[in-house]
């Protein structure tokens, strides 16, 4: 067994069906006396709900967030938290509630109580991300780490099933990628192993009856995991990419996760066969066609496959292709804007990566930036 070392910041985890009802302890234990209760517009009932339960600790919702956290939207809150004189934060609802909440973390140090309705599993980590002049900006700072996360799968039960999909797709590459990532290490990727097959068999139950509690229990544990993952070991070229789409085109978060998830393990595939073995073995699939089964998993469950169908207009992919190579993240295999324009050219048409072929874009310049 190789070298590795393993950092995983503790938090408070709180699961389970009806759990929802211990906010208001889970706040006391922080010392909270003035909680700002921070949603989507999309989110205020679920808001509205959280307050009652907060009781008369809660100085108000702020129901603003938007995806990819932009500047202004942050400023914004910033006010609001300073006029309110808040000293604790809950966040209600998906990536863009707990993105803004973060994002107020970063520059007031207030601890935060998630309360996630999708699977998107930014909670479990110290990432955060604004978005300025057209540029996603990311990092990791633990101060912006929720405190306490409280997982009841009764809260994604009116998840509709097309978002339920993407969500938990956007979950799944969190684990995929850190298999890959640069602090990858055996206790993650187990983490990761399980996370995997957790969401792999439980949203074709979901998608038949999204009522079963049991199920979604099952996918919100896969997003628990998956967050854990992400946090711990780092990023790669999936979630490079699909920040430059999201941040500078102004595509969903978890639509772009989705579509981008295969094209990027076809990818790094010759680079990462181990990685490739342990994906294989959580998906029940061949090992030379992980990325394919990816792609017909995503159509089987009827969400895009495309970047074209998400909204990405063909004479952008340059550009992306540009963006996405300049500074890039860690990634096993080099990067080059040739490449990325290929593997960018093929998720906009949305063809099966296929199976036994390694991704040929971009192989000659690479190959011969190589020191031999």
């Amino acid at each position: 067994m190789e070298n590795f070392i393993n950092e995983t910041q503790a938090a408070r985890v709180v699961f389970g069906s009806g759990v929802i009802g211990q906010v208001r302890e889970e706040l006391n234990a922080l010392g909270a006396k003035k909680t700002l209760v921070v949603s989507t517009p999309g989110h205020e009932k679920k808001a509205n709900e959280m307050a009652e339960l907060i009781g008369d600790i809660c100085v108000g919702i702020h129901a603003k967030a938007v995806q990819h956290v932009p500047i202004d939207v942050v400023e914004e809150a910033l006010k609001v938290v300073k006029d309110r004189k808040v000293d604790s934060l809950v966040s209600v609802g998906g990536g863009s509630s707990i993105g803004l909440a973060k994002a107020i973390a970063l520059s007031t140090s207030l601890p935060i109580v998630a309360v996630p309705t999708t699977y998107a599993g930014s909670e479990m980590t110290p990432v955060w991300g604004i978005t300025e002049n057209g540029l996603k900006k990311t990092g990791t700072d633990h101060k912006v780490k929720p405190k306490t996360v409280i997982y009841d799968p009764t809260l994604t039960v009116t998840l509709p099933k097309r978002l339920t999909v993407m969500s938990a797709m956007n979950s799944m590459a969190h684990s995929i990628e850190g298999l890959y990532a640069p602090k990858v290490n055996p206790i993650i990727s187990l983490f990761a192993e399980e996370s995997i097959k957790a969401i792999r068999s439980s949203l074709p139950d979901i998608m038949k009856d999204p009522s079963d509690l049991n199920s979604r229990s099952n996918a919100l544990y896969g997003c628990w995991l998956s967050g854990t993952v992400l946090g711990s070991v780092g990023m790669a070229l999936h979630h490079k990419l699909c920040h430059v789409l999201g941040g500078s085109f102004g595509l969903q978060h978890a639509e772009t996760h989705t579509v981008i998830l295969p094209y990027a393990v076809w990818y790094n595939a010759s680079s990462i066969p181990e990685a490739i073995k342990i994906m294989a073995r959580a998906l029940g699939t061949d090992e030379e066609d992980v990325a394919g089964f990816l792609f017909d998993f995503s159509k089987s469950l009827n969400v895009p496959t495309s970047l074209a169908e998400i909204g990405m207009k063909e004479e952008d992919l340059d550009r992306a292709a540009e963006l996405a190579s300049k500074n890039p993240y860690y990634n096993p295999r080099p990067i080059t804007k040739q490449s990325i324009k290929q593997l960018l050219e093929s998720a906009f048409k949305g063809e099966r990566p296929p199976k036994g072929m390694e991704f040929q874009g971009g192989v000659d310049q690479w190959m011969l930036e190589l020191p031999f």
